[in-house]
Order: C-alpha cells, then structure tokens, then sequence
C-alpha cells in the first residue's frame, strides 16, 4: 500500500516513516512537510534514518495524494483540516493522530468521512485501545455512585491538554455511563471549587521531562478505589499502529471509524 507521512520533519513524522519503511505491505510514496521548513528536497529515508529512498519531502500535497492510496496525518488541526479535505477528493484512506481538535474540527472530519475512509484516534496503540473498551465495561458497572478521574502526564513540550488519549478515555467512560463528556466533564480546578458533583469525570494534566506518555483511570467509591493504566516508553507504538490502521482502511467504504474498529476491539 502507497503512504504519503504529513509533517514528514517531525519526530512523529520520522517514526512513521520508519514504520512504513520496516512494514510489509506498505511502502512510502510520499513525504510533505510545511512550504517554508528547510527540510524540503531532502531524501525522506535519509532524514528517518532507514537510508536513501528516492523521496524527497515536498510542500506539494496535492500531486503526493494523487499517486498515494493512504495518508498518515499526526500534524495539527489546521493542517489535518487540509489534508483531510483533499483525501476525501482523491477518496483515499486517511489515518489521523493529530490531538486538539475543536468540535468545528470534527464536525469537518465526518463531512470529509462521507466522501473517504478515516481512521481517527487521541491514541493509536493497543494496550490503550484495550484500555478503553475496559474502562467502558467498568464504568457501565460501576455505575453514577462512583467517581471518576483520568489523570495524565506527558513531556514537557506537549501543547495541548487534557492529551486525545485522556479525552478518549474519558469519552469511553461517558458511553459506558451514556453520557455527553461535553457536558459532564471537569476540566479545571481552581479555588474554593465546592464538593465534587455527583456524575462529573474529572481530569489532571501535567507536564515535564520527556514522558511519552502516562495514562491512569481512577473510579473511586466508597471505601475502595479501582486503577487502570497505561504507561507508553516508546512512540513507534503509535506509528506502528497507525501502518496498521490504514492497511484495515484499504478499501474500506466511506466512513469515519476508530483505533477499536481497527483492532476488533468493538465488543471489548
């Protein structure tokens, strides 16, 4: 299968060069990178360390999607808006990582989803896919009487918070309690905050050093509390996992799916 890497320059662009160079039944047809990065003309194998490939990064993402059959995407929202919208025209699968999108941001993905397959995920690993069906069933067990809290912690250089990964989580709790996150969701606070609402998910952010990435759901209740975590020592996890997800995309139909459907995780 033909990937182009977006944000090709970056350390998550690399890795996922390197997971489409050592996969099997993937190969690289393109790399983009921004028009003003100094990278461009550059030998995309050379700059991810797997050698000479014959590509060089480009600004050109329209002529890299017309010979391509998939995208990998973990750039930002604005761009991420972009290639979404020319993977739909080319009717290619698109694979996006990228964090921080607003609800105007998604509303955009799934217009662009009728058009094209998208995988779309805050985490593309298997042990947080895992973590998240598990998290659904406890949630749905334990019921309103218990209190939940996701608490993460990311490097230091991380510019979004809560990370995709900690709102997946939280979204995961709030299908296993039927719940809009949107509007159950605490994620600030500050102050004489007042006792806790009964029902909230509440979430912490920290930040420092170089952790990948830190994943802890807390359900506390009366006299007892239950943990669930996730700890990510290496990000060719999530490239590995995003290869993967656009091999199950090839071919696919239109439609807007997730890391579960990718994995078989949908009945966790």
């Amino acid at each position: 299968m033909r990937l182009v890497v977006t944000g090709a320059g970056g350390r998550m662009g690399r890795m996922l060069i390197r997971a489409v160079h050592e996969t099997e039944g993937a190969t690289l047809s393109g790399a983009l990178e921004r028009p003003d990065s100094p990278l461009l003309g550059q030998d995309a194998g050379t700059l991810a360390g797997v050698g000479t490939l014959g590509i060089p990064v480009t600004a050109d993402a329209l002529q890299a999607f017309v010979v391509t059959e998939g995208v990998l995407d973990f750039t930002a929202p604005a761009a991420t808006l972009g290639f979404a919208e020319l993977a739909a025209q080319a009717r290619i699968a698109h694979v996006i990582g990228t964090t921080g999108l607003s609800a105007a941001d998604l509303e955009a993905i799934e217009a662009a989803a009728w058009h094209a397959p998208i995988v779309r995920s805050g985490n593309m690993s298997l042990g947080v896919n895992l973590l998240a069906g598990l998290v659904e069933r406890v949630a749905r067990t334990l019921g309103p009487d218990t209190d939940i809290e996701i608490l993460e912690m990311h490097h230091r250089m991380k510019v979004d918070a809560p990370s995709g990964t900690a709102l997946l989580l939280g979204e995961a709790a709030a299908a296993g309690r039927d719940v809009d996150l949107g509007e159950r969701s605490v994620r600030v606070r500050d102050g004489h905050t007042g006792a806790r609402q009964p029902g909230d998910i509440g979430f912490a952010t920290l930040r420092g050093g170089s952790v990948v990435g830190d994943h802890t759901v807390i359900f506390a209740a009366a006299g007892e509390r239950l943990e669930l975590t996730h700890r990510a020592d290496d990000r060719g996890i999530f490239a590995r996992g995003a290869v993967r997800a656009a091999l199950w995309a090839r071919g696919r139909k239109p439609g807007l799916y997730g890391m579960r459907d990718v994995l078989g995780l949908t009945t966790v």
